[in-house]
């Protein structure tokens, strides 16, 4: 398999080219945009398996080159930048992103982020023949080759967190799980007691494939546990 292509957007000459060096030492093939125009003629040319993004950039910010990535698919996305409130990371969380970190930041810890997206979502990607290829209950499917959600006839576009925390129910549609397992589950690390990015992303997700997000019937909340699976089997 051909090296990981990853799209780093960011403005900053310096920050850009560093990051541009680090991932190249790891073995990645990179492109570079250091606008969100020039970013989004990236992204419609070439297919990447994973992009880095500033939210401060110029002619298209951030938060739109973002909105326009998850149109399109779900390819990881890690935001940086240099908002540090809680209400941009959960805005952006919320928006589709996999990961946010904010600067001033190390280049391990980027790195080590960079490989923890590549491992799962290449991991999905690359899951065909390694049990069932579709998962099903009620109306929703997961085909695990094609990385498609549907709700009945109509097609959802996730995030790979969003895939993932489905898949996870789909694979396993009697079982409560508790905010800690999913995290560790879908983002391969330990919990921090963090409970709002599970939050996030399991909101999102409702909103995608419930046909009412405020009482929901796929992804329910088991009152001071967690969540589990429920439609078909009520």
């Amino acid at each position: 398999m051909s090296a990981p292509y990853i799209l780093i957007v960011e403005d900053d000459r310096e920050i850009s080219r560093l990051i541009d060096t680090y991932l190249r030492k790891e073995g990645y093939r990179t492109d570079r945009a250091a606008d969100g125009r020039d970013a989004c003629l990236r992204l419609a040319a070439r297919s990447y398996h994973l992009v880095i993004l500033d939210l401060m950039i110029p002619e298209i910010d951030g938060w739109e080159v973002l909105r326009r990535i998850r149109e399109k698919g779900a390819v990881p996305v890690i935001i940086l930048s240099a908002k540090g409130e809680e209400a941009d990371k959960v805005l952006g969380l919320g928006l589709g992103a996999d990961d946010y970190l904010t600067k001033p930041f190390s280049m391990a810890e980027l790195i080590a982020r960079v490989k923890a997206q590549l491992r799962r979502y290449l991991y999905l990607n690359d899951s065909a023949g390694q049990g069932p290829s579709v998962l099903e209950h009620g109306d929703l499917t997961l085909d695990l080759n094609t990385y498609e959600a549907r709700v009945g006839k109509r097609r959802v576009t996730l995030t790979a967190k969003e895939f993932e925390i489905l898949k996870l129910f789909l694979s396993h549609p009697g079982r409560v799980f508790t905010k800690a397992q999913i995290f560790e589950s879908v983002w391969g690390e330990t919990f921090a007691a963090d409970e709002n990015t599970v939050m996030v992303h399991i909101r999102r997700l409702r909103t995608k494939i419930e046909p009412d997000p405020s009482n929901p019937a796929y992804i329910r909340t088991v009152w001071g546990i967690g969540y589990r699976l429920g439609g078909e089997d009520g």
